[in-house]
């Protein structure tokens, strides 16, 4: 089960930092220069010296995080022992909590623009998605922390043709003549 959801979740994390990159031309161009500049546009291999040179795309997973957690709904909590009180709510000893990390990233008081996707408010951020900082939670935080997050936040050894020039708008205005007939009866 673990693997599953570690494949689902890094796969459905990729979706949509691409779907982001094509809607924001100015994010993915400066990704693509950073990969050509710091690691040049043949090398096969990516090395980890690699990976800690490329900043902005890691500012890229991270916004990715943000605005599409890959586990929107944290599973519920119980409470250990004792009532604790947050923000004058009294929570009752083993109550069960749930933690809506898609609605905590798109609080504007919060954040600027919370719709928006937009790396660059990290980067004079000290925020992390590492569950330290209890508004950017993607992975839980504590003792039942996603155990695969690591592998998930390495920006992995993606090939460097993935971030090759892409002009979007040619593609969003080719038709490929697909479509699907409706069915009268049919129910939604």
């Amino acid at each position: 089960d673990i693997f599953l959801a570690e494949v689902n979740t890094s796969v459905i994390a990729l979706v949509w930092a691409m779907t982001e990159l094509m809607k924001n031309p100015r994010v993915m161009k400066k990704v693509q220069e950073e990969i050509r500049t710091t690691l040049g546009e043949k090398k096969e291999r990516i090395t980890e010296d690699d990976l800690n040179k490329i900043h902005y795309l890691k500012l890229v997973v991270k916004e990715t995080f943000r605005l599409h957690p890959p586990v929107p709904i944290l599973p519920h909590r119980e409470t250990l022992s004792g009532v604790a009180k947050i923000q004058g709510y009294d929570i009752p000893e083993e109550a069960m909590i749930i933690i809506n990390v898609y609605a905590m990233a798109r609080d504007p008081n919060l954040w600027t623009n919370p719709d928006e996707f937009n790396p660059d408010r990290f980067l004079d951020s000290s925020r992390d998605y590492r569950g330290l900082d209890f508004e950017l939670l993607p992975f839980g935080s504590g003792q039942k922390i996603c155990p695969e997050m690591r592998k998930a936040t390495e920006p992995g050894k993606p090939s460097p043709s993935m971030f090759n020039p892409m002009n979007v708008s040619d593609i969003a205005a080719t038709n490929i003549g697909l479509s699907l007939p409706l069915e009268e009866d049919s129910h939604c």
